[in-house]
């Protein structure tokens, strides 16, 4: 296997630049030449077109780049395994983690999943629905945990926990103030939303559409918090999690506008690549995460 050539060449087919390829693996860029040289003479195909303002992959090149993330995934996967043969869960576990889950639920489950096993070196990348969707997707964590959906038929979707939304205001928005607040109160307002890609983005625009309701204005933010800061300091409306602003409920900065219909609830998943199914991190990793909150849940 040409490990150091295919690590070479995926990290070239996704920075498109000799020269930043080789700082990040801290090669030499006649080493990055050679590397790709090697293996479009192993594969008897040319990986690249190069050009003065671009590079890009060869279909040939798009094809390779499918297969060399399995085979790395597949690769650290067999060293993971040859792992347990001591008995102890140690090397790393990275986690994709949409914004809701990864800023305001997660870390506490982390800080005891740690102390369980510190030899274990965990890393999380948080981003919306969509990207996380494509992390797991490449390769680029063992687990993605979302609260969007996803229609990708070559991963595995498995819910885990119900969340709440909760239609939230500043302390002095008009709709605050109300005791009980119909649909129609909410015709012609000001929203606060997350970005398209998002599960609450997603979750709004079916809340939206479903109820036939009017937007007076609406602002994209991409991050919970400067939507908190927005509603905090001005006079509009937001969806989001109940455990976004339950700290921000509790200390009297935002409120909760008290709606007539039912609670709002959708589920969060966890999402893999069936390649990392029998991973040990990503077993354990599981089997806690149910523990916790799959059962919390019934």
């Amino acid at each position: 296997m040409y490990y150091d050539e295919l690590k070479t060449f995926i990290t070239l087919a996704e920075v498109k630049n000799f020269t930043k390829t080789a700082e990040i693996l801290h090669l030499s860029q006649p080493s990055v030449s050679l590397h790709i040289k090697n293996l479009e003479k192993e594969f008897q195909t040319k990986l690249f077109i190069r050009s003065p303002k671009r590079l890009r992959m060869t279909p040939t090149g798009e094809l390779l780049y499918d297969r060399a993330k399995q085979m790395m995934a597949l690769y650290e996967q067999t060293k993971q395994d040859i792992l347990e043969h001591h008995h102890s869960v140690k090397g790393e576990l990275k986690i994709g983690a949409s914004f809701t889950i990864g800023e305001y639920i997660l870390p506490l489950f982390l800080l005891d999943f740690q102390q369980r096993y510190p030899e274990l070196e965990l890393e999380v990348m948080i981003g919306n629905t969509k990207e996380i969707v494509e992390l797991v997707r490449s390769y680029q964590v063992d687990i993605g945990l979302i609260e969007g959906q996803t229609n990708d038929k070559e991963l595995s979707v498995h819910p885990f926990m119900q969340d709440e939304l909760v239609i939230v205001a500043s302390n002095c928005h008009e709709l605050a103030q109300k005791e009980e607040v119909t649909i129609t109160d909410l015709q012609n307002e000001t929203w606060v939303a997350r970005e398209i890609g998002s599960g609450t983005r997603e979750y709004f625009n079916h809340f939206i559409r479903s109820n036939g309701l009017k937007v007076k204005s609406l602002m994209i933010i991409s991050s919970n918090q400067g939507i908190k800061e927005t509603l905090i300091n001005g006079n509009a409306l937001s969806l989001l999690s109940r455990s976004v602003v339950a700290r921000d409920i509790e200390h009297g900065h935002l409120s909760i506008i008290r709606l007539k219909n039912p609670p709002f609830y959708r589920m969060f998943s966890y999402i893999y690549s069936p390649i990392m199914e029998n991973k040990q991190n990503v077993r354990i990793f599981l089997e806690t995460l149910q523990t916790n909150w799959t059962g919390a849940n019934k």
